[in-house]
């Protein structure tokens, strides 16, 4: 590694790693075409028991009847998946013997999936060999994998391109992951059609990670500011901190949220808007991928990992569950109000981008601003009323503080270092949104 005139071992370099994408109406039907191209002879096609039925599932199965492509179907996904559910399709994988995959979901079949292509690629390795550091080893990927095809049916991971598989860890109640560029899938297949059939809330939770992803990949410490250098590029994160190239993926996809998040909410029939949070949720995944998220993120884990009893609307599950872009959003005004004072400018961008009108505004009142929007609109959009209206009250934040803790692979990417009472304060603070 060259000398750089740099303080500290703070990194000197970033990466952009991303799958290859193809966006069209309709272009699911190309799949069968594509395992063909690939020589595919035996596939694993992954998705989850709601979607076996619907039309996306249907597009796949008729594309690989039609170019006579051998499949077995895991439709046994676990929405929200847990350790349990990743080693039970890691087990079907490595009893197929396949030579590609296909994964036709949210980002829960997706990360699903792309723990059964590593661990099946490498048969030997303990479960918690690839887990993410402190939680697991987090050892870097040597083994080559499967392709794999992602075809996203909701519009908010962009799990279709980014190296990430994440999963609650049930023992200590915690969402931890897999992150490594050499997981992320060969091709993501767009398909604005697919999110035809979400229903109102499955968008709206979907367009809040998305949200997220953005302005937290924006605000992110900067990649040069991050510490330590890896000693061989191998050992470079795939969050890097925020970096010119995430940035502008970040900046565009926020702008669309802000433009078209509310009318794919309210009117199923508008295909524009539909289509448009189809692609942002890919330019964030592009973004976030690389550069990373941070606080709302590393607090969303413990938020879903120790729900009680909320079942959400419009979501057809047997357990209970936080959605995830419903667990990410509800601290979001509290962390950007927290963030702001490091790269304020940043923060009053974003609030610009949603809507605030900052021609006024001082520079100090930032993050108060960027809150501010953020409050009215999830206000406008009917989120629930903060922490205490998902089950959760100011005796579970010690709870909530130590579900954080571990994160570090995010919260260690916040501009702005945090104390265990900064979490407990920000916990706190949003309990109650309005």
């Amino acid at each position: 590694v060259p000398e750089r005139p740099t303080l500290g071992n703070t990194d000197y370099a970033f990466e952009m790693a991303v799958s290859n994408i193809r966006y069209g109406e309709g272009v699911t039907k190309e799949i069968g075409m594509d395992l063909q191209n690939l020589g595919a002879r035996r596939v694993c096609l992954m998705t989850d028991k709601n979607l076996s039925k619907l039309p996306p599932v249907n597009a796949v199965l008729n594309s690989l009847a039609k170019y006579g492509i051998s499949f077995q179907m895991y439709d046994n996904v676990r929405v929200e998946p847990t350790d349990q559910s990743f080693l039970d399709a890691i087990e079907f994988a490595k009893k197929g013997e396949f030579d590609a995959y296909v994964a036709v979901g949210g980002g829960s079949v997706i990360d699903t999936c792309k723990a059964a292509n590593l661990y099946a690629a490498s048969p030997s390795s303990e479960f918690l060999d690839y887990v993410n550091a402190p939680i697991g080893k987090g050892k870097p990927v040597t083994v080559p994998l499967k392709p794999l095809i992602a075809v996203p049916t909701t519009s908010g991971t962009g799990s279709e391109t980014t190296g990430v598989a994440i999963f609650d860890f049930k023992e200590l109640k915690v969402k931890t992951g897999i992150a490594s560029r050499a997981i992320k899938p060969t091709l993501g297949i767009i398909d604005p059609l697919h999110t035809l059939s979400m229903p109102e809330r499955i968008v709206a939770n979907s367009g809040f990670d998305v949200l997220c992803h953005a302005l937290e990949s924006y605000t992110a410490l900067p990649y040069n500011e991050r510490s330590p250098c890896p000693s061989n590029p191998i050992h470079r994160p795939a969050y890097q901190g925020s970096n010119p190239v995430s940035d502008v993926w970040a900046l565009h996809a926020l702008r669309i949220v802000a433009k078209y998040l509310r009318r794919a909410i309210r009117n199923p029939e508008d295909r524009e808007a539909r289509a448009n949070m189809h692609l942002a949720s890919a330019f964030a995944g592009i973004g976030f991928g690389n550069a990373g998220v941070h606080l709302c993120h590393g607090m969303s884990y413990p938020i879903s990992g120790l729900v009680k009893t909320y079942k959400p609307k419009d979501y057809n599950v047997d357990h209970s569950l936080v959605p995830h872009g419903l667990s990410v959003v509800l601290t979001s005004p509290a962390v950007f109000a927290f963030t702001a004072q490091i790269h304020p400018e940043r923060h009053l961008e974003a609030a610009e981008i949603l809507g605030a009108d900052i021609r006024t505004a001082r520079i100090k009142d930032a993050g108060l601003i960027l809150a501010d929007t953020l409050r009215k609109f999830l206000f406008d959009l009917n989120v629930d009323d903060g922490l205490a209206a998902i089950g959760y009250s100011k005796a579970d934040i010690p709870a909530l503080v130590k579900g954080t803790l571990p994160q570090e692979r995010v919260t260690k990417l916040s501009p702005r270092p945090q104390t265990e009472e900064d979490l407990s304060a920000l916990f706190e603070a949003s309990m109650k949104l309005y």
